[in-house]
């Protein structure tokens, strides 16, 4: 049998559902203008003593075939280089740098010292100016920087200084020069 009251609930359903109102999507947002990006943080003062800097982010890298031990960058780029001149037996401390050619300072657990330092020109104008320290291959700096604790730096006036792990490529650059 069926209900007489069917028929008038589906009804009365019909128009309930027909009663709810339609939500409206969200308007399109229209882009505005682009924020500028924060200005990054200074960067945080380096402890009095050298030992605790942080080291330079980057490796090293020994090519046996030429006698050069490198220093770069995550991105590739050089910091460091130590190339060797077997005939002359001299090795050159080779540093970019955007300042005039000032002194390089290396500094290990076991000595300090300043070396002079002749600029090179860019091989193109984004390219940075390279400085050059030559050391004879028995200089008792170059044994410093391979055996000094941990890390040693190099640095220069008006750029930030580079601190360096001891590790094996830069004895053996000095000992395959010597």
């Amino acid at each position: 049998m069926r209900s007489p009251l069917r028929p008038a609930l589906v009804l009365v359903a019909l128009l309930a559902a027909g009663c709810v109102p339609q939500v409206a999507p969200p308007p399109v947002a229209t882009p505005g203008p682009t924020p500028t990006p924060a200005a990054p943080p200074p960067p945080r003062p380096l402890a009095q003593d050298w030992r605790d800097w942080p080291r330079t982010p980057g490796d090293w890298r020994y090519d046996a075939a030429t006698v050069v031990a490198r220093y770069d960058a995550p991105d590739g780029r050089p910091l460091l280089t130590l190339a060797c001149d077997r005939a002359a037996r001299r090795i050159t401390v080779t540093r970019p740098s955007v300042a005039a050619a000032a002194a390089l300072t290396v500094r290990t657990t076991s000595t300090v010292r300043a070396l002079a330092v002749q600029a090179r020109a860019p091989a193109d104008a984004t390219s940075p100016i390279m400085l050059d320290a030559t050391l004879a291959a028995g200089d008792r700096l170059l044994d410093a920087m391979a055996f000094s604790r941990g890390t040693f730096t190099v640095e220069q006036a008006g750029q930030s200084p580079l601190v360096l792990p001891a590790w094996a490529e830069v004895g053996r650059v000095v000992q395959d020069c010597r």
